[in-house]
């Protein structure tokens, strides 16, 4: 999970609230899972997603209160042009827009072929406990699926 978690990156950018932002963007370290921002302001978690390994990332709950914080979904990064290699993962976006003042949570949960079964790209697990069911070729259970909540406070 070391590995997964130094992937994720968090930037933060101040917008006008109009989709638009000022040009200056923050990085956080992954550990930094709390977030302060003003009303209007949006912030990105990129991550690095690769289908063909069945690794996904999931916005679940507890979801944001929406009076506080939105989430204007995720998407994929912009192709460099240049093409990927085969079996390649890609960085995955969730944006975020701060809403009003008060502080919410929210949290990504990052599953793994052997850590979450019965999820597909758009859809995470049913559950999200350790599977009772040894992952192929394995003596023991699987490990949980790793999950980051993040506090953000609007000021």
């Amino acid at each position: 999970m070391v590995a997964a978690a130094a992937l994720l990156a968090l930037a933060t950018g101040c917008g006008s609230g109009t989709g638009e932002s000022s040009g200056r963007t923050t990085s956080h370290p992954v550990h930094d899972t709390s977030i302060t921002a003003a009303p209007g302001e949006r912030f990105t978690l990129t991550v690095s997603q690769n289908a063909s390994t069945r690794e996904y990332w999931y916005l679940v709950g507890p979801e944001p209160d929406s009076s506080v914080l939105v989430s204007h979904g995720q998407a994929y990064a912009p192709d460099s042009g240049d093409e990927p290699a085969p079996g390649s993962g890609r960085p995955l976006t969730f944006t975020f827009e701060a809403k009003g003042k008060g502080t919410t949570r929210f949290t990504l949960l990052h599953c793994t072929f052997t850590t979450c079964r019965d999820n597909t790209s758009s859809t995470p697990p049913g559950t999200t406990a350790p599977s009772t069911t040894p992952a192929t070729g394995a003596a023991t259970p699987s490990q949980a699926p790793e999950r980051i909540t993040y506090t953000v406070t609007v000021g």
